[in-house]
């Protein structure tokens, strides 16, 4: 049996990554680009701003505020190859902040 963690045992950076991942996952359009990145990375393809910036009706400038609130929540990890950046989602991130919660019930 698992014993759920006292909210007490937290350390303080386990809220601070709750904040952030919930930040990050506050906007409509960024769950939209988050739910995008997944879908695209389990087909395999490639996802970088160009692309964001084509099926989304938003500027670049835009797009990039959005996906930086992803990095930082924990969301989505950015990999520079060559002149081009690729986002790749970062599953581990929603079932550890699917576990975090749990403390709060």
């Amino acid at each position: 049996m698992r014993i759920r963690k006292d909210v007490t045992d937290m350390m303080d950076e386990d809220f601070d990554r709750i904040a952030k991942t919930s930040d990050a996952l506050a906007h409509p359009v960024r769950i939209k680009i988050f739910r995008y990145i997944l879908r695209c990375n389990s087909e395999r393809k490639p996802v970088r701003n160009k692309d964001l910036v084509e099926v989304f009706p938003f500027a670049q400038a835009t797009i990039s505020q959005h996906m930086n609130k992803l990095i930082i929540g924990g969301l989505v990890d950015r990999r520079a190859e060559g002149t081009s950046a690729y986002y790749y989602a970062n599953i581990g991130a929603i079932g550890r902040y699917s576990q975090q919660l749990k403390i709060f019930k």
